[in-house]
């Protein structure tokens, strides 16, 4: 992103109320809240600033045994009513959530953002806009198994440990993955 943004910050602190009333019970107040990134000429103004904030959900955790689609509904919804409206009123910037699954696939703010960062980076570099596509979703989904194996790397006990019988189905995660077989 920093390739083809300005002013590109990770974890920027928000700016504090000044007496601003934000709607809904589930909206970030708090003086030290802040977000996953945020850069500057992502989505056309130069100057304008846009804000994003990272959610990556198992998509076959119990929390999430619902339609894959509705889950990414769910979690971008979420993330909107904690942030988008104190991004618009306070930041006066846009925000935007990616929320992502372990297994791969993209929600749809997410799927537009990843599109908007190839086509920017494709213009820069003039290669196809299908190369640079790729090599995105590839450096996607490295991040995303390093995520991973964090994850399982930071359960040393017995608890919280995949067995045989909380794997997810095959085709589950092949559908998920836009794999063909």
């Amino acid at each position: 992103m920093t390739e083809v943004c300005h002013d590109v910050c990770v974890e920027p602190h928000l700016q504090p109320l000044t007496g601003e009333a934000l709607v809904g019970a589930s909206a970030i107040s708090a003086d030290g809240a802040r977000l996953d990134v945020a850069a500057k000429g992502f989505w056309g103004g130069r100057h304008e600033r846009a804000f994003f904030d990272i959610r990556v959900f198992n998509p076959h955790a119990q929390s999430n045994r619902q339609q894959i689609p509705t889950c990414y509904r769910k979690h971008e919804s979420c993330k909107k009513r904690a942030y988008e409206q104190r991004v618009r009123e306070v930041e006066h910037g846009s925000f935007t959530p990616l929320v992502l699954s372990l297994t791969g696939g993209m929600g749809s703010s997410a799927t537009v953002c990843y599109k908007r960062l190839a086509s920017l980076i494709a213009q820069k570099r003039d290669q196809p806009y299908s190369s640079i596509m790729a090599w995105v979703r590839c450096c996607l989904n490295f991040a995303l198994l390093r995520s991973s194996i964090q994850c399982i790397r930071g359960a040393r006990s017995s608890i919280g440990q995949v067995g045989k019988d909380m794997l997810p189905p095959v085709d589950l995660v092949i559908a998920e993955a836009n794999l063909s077989v």
